[in-house]
């Protein structure tokens, strides 16, 4: 059984670790929903909407974001890049 610990028990170390975590998952979930907002529909697999309700919503420890970067986003058709200015 894990003892749950008050924050005022904590070591500096763990609240440095904990702070830094949170900091980094939320700058990890602004820079998806970023993305999810400026990508074209049809670049993305899956729906945009969905997308962004599971990177907002789920804690996820930044896996939910991370698995977006890797297997939620489509690379465009190699007509759209040879036709890009």
């Amino acid at each position: 059984m894990v003892t749950r610990r008050r924050w005022s028990e904590l070591g500096n170390r763990s609240r440095r670790l904990i702070i830094v975590g949170a900091a980094f998952e939320g700058v990890l979930k602004i820079a998806t929903l970023a993305d999810i907002k400026h990508r074209p529909a049809n670049q993305i697999r899956g729906s945009k909407s969905g997308w962004a309700t599971a990177v907002a919503l789920v804690n996820s420890a930044g896996a939910v974001p991370l698995a977006y970067f890797l297997f939620g986003r489509s690379t465009p058709d190699a007509r759209q890049v040879r036709n890009h200015p």
